[in-house]
């Protein structure tokens, strides 16, 4: 997308026209950015002369925001945010040898990827690692990620997918709320109280239906939009999950989480390692999707 020069802005008027709102006063801002007031209006005047806005209404002594300021400003709080990341982050990777920017869900980043990643980066000390959670695809494009954690099917626009694993989920909750219905060959499953993901309303009822169990409540319950609340939910004795096996490994070994039964069900959808087209080449990520099969693997 090409931007026309005249309506690309000028981060110092932006930076001016910030600190005048913050302070409702031009003074104030002047002596934030060491400047003089005089600066600052005519700043102030060529951001309103570029936009075609008025952006504040002067009151006495103090200036405030008029309507159209008021709108302007949360996007160039953003904007200015983002320009010191870019800053900050050009800094960092110039003093490594390569960087790589990862995009993971938010629980596979939490609970699987992070305590592993301390072996690649013993591996690769120089590479220097951003990593951000996406819960849904996104565009490579607009985006700058050298590789993605996708759940789902083998499909994302201009990238590459590479199998990681498939996905084996098992019925969980905490000890205290397995003893309280019973034990696991004993348990009335109609009675128990069911815990769910937002993003999967069917998952209970998929799962009673393949291993012929009578669940009426199957779609009854607490409902989460991340697997990392509904880990904290079922550990709290709030109910009873159905979790990838992964994501509870912890859970298992301390005993937080208990099998309801050996009843897997393995899902239609897996992970995948996405990497867009346009960076097929790049050493760093290359490194990693190997390191990352071989840590599935073991």
């Amino acid at each position: 997308m090409t931007i026309r020069r005249s309506l690309a802005p000028d981060f110092i008027n932006l930076q001016a026209f910030e600190c005048a709102a913050r302070h409702q006063n031009f003074s104030r801002a002047a002596q934030e950015l060491n400047l003089t007031q005089s600066a600052i209006s005519r700043q102030i005047a060529d951001l309103e002369q570029q936009t075609g806005l008025k952006l504040f209404e002067r009151v006495r002594q103090r200036v405030i925001l008029s309507e159209a300021g008021e709108r302007l400003l949360p996007e160039v709080k953003q904007l200015l945010v983002q320009a010191e990341r870019l800053m900050i982050s050009a800094v960092v990777t110039g003093q490594m040898t390569a960087s790589l920017r990862i995009a993971t869900l938010p629980t596979f980043g939490g609970k699987w990827l992070v305590p592993r990643l301390g072996r690649f980066i013993a591996l690769n000390p120089a590479v220097a690692i951003s990593i951000e959670s996406r819960s849904t695809q996104f565009s490579f494009a607009e985006e700058n990620f050298d590789l993605a954690i996708h759940f789902g099917q083998p499909t994302w626009a201009n990238a590459s997918c590479t199998f990681l694993c498939s996905e084996t989920v098992l019925p969980v909750a905490s000890p205290a709320l397995i003893d309280r219905v019973g034990q696991r060959t004993e348990v009335r499953f109609e009675q128990i109280p069911l815990l769910h993901l937002t993003t999967r309303p069917k998952l209970w009822s998929d799962w009673a239906q393949l291993r012929g169990i009578d669940l009426p409540q199957a779609y009854q319950g607490i409902r989460f939009d991340q697997f990392s609340m509904l880990i904290a939910a079922a550990s709290a004795g709030l109910g009873f999950a159905l979790l990838p096996t992964y994501l509870i490994e912890s859970e298992l070994q301390s005993g937080t989480l208990r099998p309801l039964a050996d009843l897997p069900m393995q899902t239609e959808n897996a992970y995948f390692i996405v990497r867009p087209e346009s960076k097929k080449t790049q050493v760093a990520a290359q490194n990693f999707e190997a390191w990352i099969l071989k840590e599935v693997q073991a």
